[in-house]
């Protein structure tokens, strides 16, 4: 606070403040604190959270107590990893919040014992495939014809498990089937037809109310 007040006799009103701390604890007491005495900006971060996963789970623990509260302004992910990562891990934070929709939402079940592909294997490829795009895109990937269909009506196109092929659903109706052995390729190109379709969609939204 000795600080700010400095600033504020020097008439000096642009910078944020940011308290960052290892324990998530201290970080989200001292934020809150601040937030509830200052109007300046506030500057959010787990400092030294640790390696991806660990740091991951602590930064988001910490960041998301505070963003739910309506506090923060900017944010930066600490993580012991490749800057990328911690880039993605905000994204992701931000997106699961619902503060930001840009990117594909996916929405997935691994352990079912019913599945009828590899879901851990198809996410993780779809995910690394699938990370230059921006529009908002709900995706589930569910490999269990019992629970699939439920959860693939609900998005913009969901994949089901099936025999002899899985069923793949957009906009909630039963569109195409796809086999296992060209999976990944034949979602991916389904996955950005969708995209392609809703970027003309949001194109021709802003022409007419231009």
């Amino acid at each position: 606070m000795r600080h700010i007040d400095y600033l504020d006799r020097l008439d000096f009103p642009d910078f944020k403040v940011s308290v960052k701390a290892s324990d998530v604890f201290m970080a989200v007491a001292a934020y809150r604190d601040l937030a509830a005495r200052i109007e300046q900006p506030l500057h959010l971060g787990i400092t030294e959270a640790g390696g991806l996963r660990s740091g991951t789970v602590k930064s988001s623990i910490g960041l998301g107590m505070l963003l739910m509260d309506g506090i923060g302004d900017t944010i930066r992910v600490s993580l012991a990893a490749d800057p990328v990562e911690e880039i993605k891990v905000g994204f992701d934070m931000l997106r699961s919040l619902k503060l930001r929709s840009k990117g594909i939402n996916f929405i997935a079940r691994p352990s079912c014992s019913r599945q009828n592909f590899d879901v851990i294997s198809t996410m993780n490829q779809l995910e690394e495939r699938l990370e230059d795009v921006m529009t908002p895109l709900n995706v589930s990937v569910i490999g269990c014809v019992v629970n699939g269909p439920g959860e693939a009506k609900e998005t913009d196109i969901g994949l089901t498990g099936g025999s002899p092929a899985n069923l793949v659903y957009i906009d909630g109706k039963p569109a195409s089937k796809l086999r296992n052995d060209h999976l990944v390729d034949d979602l991916e190109q389904l996955i950005r037809e969708k995209v392609r379709e809703k970027q003309q969609q949001q194109d021709a939204m802003i022409a007419r109310s231009v």
